[in-house]
């Protein structure tokens, strides 16, 4: 049995401890992954619990089905999880669009590192192979959601209602690409590698872009 507490106490601790020892403009920086890792936590109980309430009310045994909770349930809960620390860094402190754009990021890695080692100690570290591309991807898928995000969030933010109702928009996409993702990883054989290169090769895709637009203004 996995405690997920105490794995977050132990990855949170010496990042807490170097927030201390950081310049005020780094500071934001760690604070934000550990957004993620916390979001990754928190996600873990509402998913849980969710999931034993679809349970109960589907009269199943003990929990709702696996690939159920992996579709329709984890996804809308993640993004959403994920969503709230900016959303209170936005109100809160009303920031630049590039420091939006790097929370996001931030955020999406700290959720897909803390995410990876609960994987990585609930089911061993014998398969190197599988470790490697599970970790990619998953890191990967969690990124390219953040960018989704974070492209609307830079794009639309010259007015308010756009901004609220693209971020809506977005949000659906990028729990929609994030259930695509776990569909396709649960499966066995080709399905389950196309499922885990989709993220690594949107990101390139996402990278070789940026770089020829930054080529043009230039």
């Amino acid at each position: 049995m996995s405690y997920i507490e105490n794995i977050y106490i132990c990855l949170v601790a010496p990042l807490l401890i170097v927030v201390f020892c950081l310049k005020a403009e780094k500071k934001g920086q760690v604070l934000f992954l550990l957004g993620g890792m916390t979001a990754c936590l928190l996600s873990s109980y509402v998913t849980t619990y969710l999931a034993k309430y679809v349970a109960v009310y589907t009269m199943s045994d003990v929990y709702a089905d696996t690939l159920i909770t992996a579709i329709e349930i984890a996804p809308i809960v993640e993004e959403l999880m994920k969503f709230v620390p900016i959303l209170f860094y936005i109100l809160a402190v009303a920031p630049k669009k590039d420091d939006i754009a790097e929370r996001v990021l931030m955020v999406s890695v700290g959720f897909a590192t803390f995410e990876n080692v609960c994987y990585l100690i609930t089911n061993g570290s014998d398969d190197l192979a599988d470790l490697l591309i599970r970790g990619f991807g998953t890191g990967a898928m969690h990124v390219v959601c953040g960018m989704i995000l974070a492209a609307g969030l830079v794009l639309l933010s010259d007015a308010v209602w756009l901004r609220a109702a693209g971020t809506l928009g977005l949000l659906a996409v990028a729990v929609t690409y994030h259930g695509v993702y776990n569909v396709l990883v649960a499966q066995t054989g080709v399905a389950r590698v196309i499922g885990f290169a989709i993220p690594l090769f949107t990101t390139l895709v996402v990278i070789i872009s940026r770089k020829l637009v930054v080529r043009r203004i230039h």
